[in-house]
């Protein structure tokens, strides 16, 4: 919440707060609770302030976050676990968005969603959608930290060359000219192919650049070039990951620290498979 007030310079009567897909909407209601927390502590310090009329008190108390349900999903399909070569017709047809409730090139528009993957449906389908109400902004907030890992413990994540994340990295290096790091990533998970014990080296694909800077180019990658509207993406970080979930500790896909050596190994394979350009499954 404070990250997404900052981006819109805590002008809330020219927000519009929303959330896509349907399985969104958990994190957009704690999201809205935060919202109102900043609302209601502003509305206490001016009345704290004093001499304010009975028509002013009336104004600042009517004062609330605007939200609509801007996009409407027919819940009967699933466009996160069709193929690739129809997901975004299908999303197409799936979303119905909500109109008349955007002030036209003046509205920034809020979109929280569960987590941003790979970003293929955001960028060929609903970030287009949600330009045709004409907001002056998009921003597209995940729930959940930039997804740079691959996961072999349940959730079927294993190519890093589909995470919009690793994408904006390797970018960054390249526009950076530090290749080189890619190559020497290579190298040492070649070396350590069968070692036991390998530690994840793909995490150095990562350490030349902040979360900002990675969350920045992904906003790029994702806009559209027909689109109108400034498009910003702004991720969950880890530190208030962890205070939104304190019982559930589990990170890898974000962090990178695996919770056995095996993870780590497909991290490594995983890398060597993108550079490769084998799409089998790490693992």
């Amino acid at each position: 919440a404070p990250a997404v007030l900052d981006e819109v310079n805590h002008d809330l009567d020219n927000t519009v707060f929303s959330y896509i897909p349907n399985t969104a909407e958990v994190a957009f209601y704690g999201m809205m609770e935060q919202i109102d927390d900043y609302l209601n502590e502003r509305k206490k310090q001016r009345i704290l302030e004093g001499e304010i009329s009975q028509e002013e008190l009336s104004k600042l108390l009517a004062v609330k976050a605007r939200t609509e349900k801007i996009a409407v999903k027919d819940a009967k399909l699933r466009t996160f676990i069709s193929p690739d070569n129809t997901r975004n017709e299908l999303v197409s047809h799936v979303y119905d968005t909500t109109y008349g409730v955007l002030n036209k090139y003046t509205d920034s528009l809020v979109i929280i969603d569960d987590s941003i993957v790979r970003g293929t449906t955001l960028k060929n389908s609903i970030i287009r959608i949600l330009d045709r109400l004409h907001p002056k902004k998009i921003i597209v907030v995940s729930s959940a930290p930039q997804i740079r890992y691959p996961d072999c413990y349940g959730i079927d994540m294993s190519r890093l060359k589909d995470f919009v994340a690793f994408k904006a990295a390797i970018e960054l290096l390249e526009e950076a000219h530090l290749e080189h790091i890619i190559d020497d990533v290579y190298s040492l998970c070649k070396q350590d192919r069968k070692n036991p014990d390998a530690i994840n080296h793909v995490k150095m694909i990562y350490e030349p650049f902040t979360d900002t800077q990675i969350s920045k180019k992904i906003s790029e990658l994702l806009t559209p070039k027909e689109v109108n509207a400034e498009v910003t993406v702004i991720y969950q970080t880890i530190e208030s990951l962890h205070i939104a979930c304190p019982q559930h500790t589990g990170d890898w896909y974000f962090t990178g620290n695996y919770p056995t050596r095996g993870g780590n190994r497909v991290a490594n394979r995983s890398f060597i498979n993108y550079i490769d350009n084998n799409s089998d499954r790490a693992y």
